[in-house]
């Protein structure tokens, strides 16, 4: 899951703007904060840095209606003259895509005993989760989108340690899965994630929650290809250790994931309860 990278390749960008500092994107809300000491002469470097790594920038704050100015808006609405039909029916494909085979690949991971496709669905899950929530939060305030995300952190973090706790017991329980159901069951994972990608490409750039969905799909096929060298790895030594190995990486990073929603969600509920 990308959120972080998306999140720290933008505030590097916008760090090396001469005049800025203090820049923060959150995870959670997909803002980003910053300071600067001429706003009318940085913001417009700081948006076109950001738009050449492929992402867009909307500034909140704006008047949404005639006679409405920005700072009698405390709940920070942005723009959303970037969000299409024809992206919102790409993220609802993604989402039932997602959700749809975490659930099959669930099955599949009790079928063949494998915690490596175990920690693979619970990916599919969580990403399928993110990019429902990126499509009902569309025109939340500020303080809805942060509560709504930590529910989402903390419901994946139980998922991720209850992922990490069965891998364990998978340690300490000697236990060699299917390698013929594990392996397929990748492959179809990885079909699924390619097709995911290829709904998003013509929208891949976009403001960093398009561009986050986008990753999401296109390094998960990436670690779906992991599951299927750790099945092969299973078979050709006959130890077990190859998808555990894979389930306590894939479920580590889900959990890093987990606790960097969680924290900006809390840091954007304390910014809307100062506004």
């Amino acid at each position: 899951m990308d959120c972080a990278s998306c999140a720290a390749k933008i505030e590097g960008a916008a760090r090396k703007v001469e005049g800025v500092g203090d820049v923060k994107v959150s995870i959670a809300s997909q803002i980003m904060t910053l300071n600067v000491d001429d706003p009318q002469a940085r913001l417009p470097v700081v948006e076109q840095v950001v738009t050449s790594l492929g992402y867009q920038l909307d500034r909140i704050g704006q008047p949404k209606v005639d006679g409405v100015e920005a700072d009698e808006d405390d709940d920070k609405i942005p723009d959303l003259s970037h969000v299409t039909p024809a992206y919102k029916r790409a993220l609802w494909i993604v989402v039932l895509l997602n959700v749809g085979y975490g659930v099959i690949e669930i099955i599949g991971s009790f079928l063949s005993g494998s915690q490596a496709l175990q920690a693979d669905a619970l990916d599919f899950v969580g990403d399928g989760l993110i990019s429902f929530l990126g499509l009902i939060a569309v025109g939340w305030g500020l303080a809805a989108r942060a509560k709504a995300a930590l529910l989402q952190g903390v419901f994946l973090g139980l998922l991720g340690l209850g992922v990490i706790g069965s891998t364990l017991y998978r340690v300490f329980v000697e236990h060699q899965p299917e390698t013929f159901l594990m392996g397929s069951f990748a492959v179809v994972a990885f079909i699924v994630n390619v097709a995911a990608a290829l709904v998003l490409l013509p929208h891949r750039k976009g403001d960093a929650n398009m561009r986050a969905v986008w990753l999401f799909s296109r390094n998960d096929a990436i670690g779906n290809l992991a599951v299927v060298v750790a099945a092969v790895l299973v078979w050709a030594l006959g130890s077990p250790w190859p998808d555990l190995l894979v389930a306590f990486a894939v479920a580590g990073l889900f959990l890093q994931s987990a606790w960097s929603i969680i924290r900006d969600a809390r840091s954007d509920l304390k910014q809307a309860g100062r506004a």
